[in-house]
């Protein structure tokens, strides 16, 4: 298989890149009960998407598969952030610090620039805010900057933290209560325009270089040789061999794996109206009164909306398909968000929550923080790559940002393991699809919206609307997405149905009245896009 870099054409997508119903099918077809593949990847969230793209970027045949959909796990509810492992340094993780800001500056300025951009943030300065908190928090900024110099990120794509005045604070965020206000202190960190749509453009690279994607397809059972599986649209079961298999499934890897222990820790968003809290050119860290590294994180999303989160508390039980955000963790935020805030958010202004679950490695069942419980908030965010005693290469913990070189360790791990004919993990250098210079996306003839979400293929999806007016038409009032992606996120980005459009390709269901005015028009859209091929 040739390693050569698949080229975008003027007028489509790039080359190999489509992912389609018709597309599953026929390889599924030619995977279950085929030749053995070089790597068989179970998962399709972030990591393993990127275990996909690295085994296929280095010349191996691959199949991934997943029983959802792309992005339908744990890489779909994140804060929608790149961090640069600022909260690393305090904990004195130094290794997952540099980690995390190396792979921000790889996504930032070589393989997701379309995908990844900076976004400031505002840490207020008030009442409930110390002076020594604030230094510190200050001291904290200045390393997280250091942490940037030491990734070799450009100034340019990340400023520099500065202080802020009152009135300089109010202007960033005009919410917030002036009454005591001594100003504020402004840092940068990255931004995902969507953490779904980056999972959709590292699995269509990963195809570009002939990976096999195919959702709804699941795992049943795994050996080293291979995986029985079952087609979740017909029923009908197989098998696909492989030579190596990398088990990629998030919270789920334990139940795949022997001997694979997971901590769960859940993080809750609430989704709010952009107008309830009115302009805001920054986003805000405002601290968790008690807590001396906790934030909660308030982030504009330029769709009519506002993200407030997180939460990190320990799950226990059955881990379920879709996670329910609970109303402690909503009332806790609207408590850390009223202490700042000139007016309070009441739980009716809350038009949206979602949760997701954290795939933390549990490595020491026995340690307990300080009232004698284990938190989750301490548990290492490293990720491990785990070789089960039969040849299973499992990968857990880490986080979003560090996909990458999760997935390149764990495929190095296959490689070694079952002596694959590969060499060293090109994919620090490879951009994704859409990946373009500034300059050459500044340039290109479509609406700014629709380059942060697609890059060098906005302007086909744009064209989309110019062929058929119709589907210039939004697809429900308030809201920017158009029916033109609808139908463009089903014949290149492989959704199959209502739901991967409404909940994954757009994010349009994060508030359930929006996914109810929506869905008729994401049932036209399946039904245009099949119809016309």
């Amino acid at each position: 298989m040739s390693t050569a870099r698949p080229r975008a054409t003027p007028a489509g997508p790039l080359a190999g890149s489509s992912l389609t119903a018709a597309r599953r099918a026929r390889e599924l077809a030619l995977t279950a009960g085929g030749p053995a593949v070089d790597v068989l990847v179970i998962g399709l969230g972030a990591t393993g998407a990127g275990v996909a793209l690295d085994a296929a970027a280095r010349g191996l045949s691959v199949a991934a598969v997943d029983a959802h959909d792309l992005a339908f796990g744990t890489s779909r509810w994140s804060s929608k952030l790149v961090h640069g492992g600022l909260r690393y340094l305090a904990s004195a993780q130094l290794d997952v610090a540099h980690e995390s800001a190396v792979e921000r500056g790889v996504l930032m300025e070589r393989t997701a620039p379309h995908l990844v951009g900076a976004q400031p943030f505002v840490l207020p300065l008030t009442p409930l805010v110390s002076r020594g908190q604030a230094a510190l928090a200050w001291a904290g900024f200045r390393a997280g900057d250091g942490l940037r110099l030491a990734a070799r990120t450009a100034r340019s794509t990340l400023p520099a933290p500065r202080r802020l005045s009152a009135v300089e604070t109010r202007h960033l965020a005009p919410a917030l209560r002036g009454t005591g206000l001594r100003g504020g202190l402004l840092s940068w960190d990255g931004r995902l325009t969507d953490d779904a749509r980056l999972v959709t453009a590292v699995a269509r690279t990963a195809a570009a270089h002939g990976a096999r994607i195919l959702t709804r397809v699941r795992a049943l059972s795994l050996t080293s040789a291979g995986a029985l599986i079952r087609d979740e649209l017909t029923g009908e079961q197989g098998e696909i061999r492989a030579r190596a298999v990398v088990n990629a499934s998030g919270v789920w890897a334990g139940g795949l794996v022997e001997g694979i222990r997971i901590r769960p820790s859940r993080g809750t968003h609430l989704v709010l109206r952009a107008e309830r809290l009115g302009p805001l050119p920054a986003g805000l860290h405002i601290p968790v009164p008690g807590e001396t590294n906790r934030f909660v994180l308030v982030l504009p999303q330029g769709d009519g909306r506002v993200y407030v989160g997180l939460t990190d508390e320990p799950v226990d039980g059955e881990v379920p398909d879709v996670p329910e955000a609970p109303e402690t963790d909503i009332g806790f935020l609207l408590d850390v968000l009223g202490s700042a805030l000139d007016a309070p958010v009441h739980r009716d202004d809350v038009v949206g929550a979602f949760a997701g679950l954290r795939p933390l490695l549990d490595t020491a069942p026995g340690e307990a923080g300080a009232g004698g419980a284990v938190r989750t908030a301490d548990v290492s965010r490293r990720h491990a790559v785990l070789t089960s005693p039969d040849g299973v290469t499992t990968v857990v913990g880490g986080k979003l940002t560090t996909y990458r070189r999760m997935a390149e360790d764990a495929v190095d791990a296959a490689v070694r393991t079952h002596r694959l004919p590969a060499g060293p993990s090109p994919t620090a250098a490879l951009p994704l699809v859409g990946a373009a210079s500034p300059a050459a996306l500044a340039a290109l003839p479509a609406p700014r919206r629709l380059i942060r979400r697609y890059g060098t293929e906005a302007p086909a999806v744009h064209a989309l609307g110019t062929d058929h007016p119709a589907l210039r038409a939004p697809v429900m009032e308030g809201h920017p997405v158009t029916r033109a992606e609808l139908v463009w996120a089903v014949r290149h980005e492989g959704a199959l149905d209502e739901a991967d459009l409404l909940d994954r390709r757009t994010r349009i269901g994060l508030v359930p009245a929006d996914r109810t005015a929506a869905l008729p028009a994401a049932r036209a859209a399946v039904g245009e896009a099949l119809g016309s091929r």
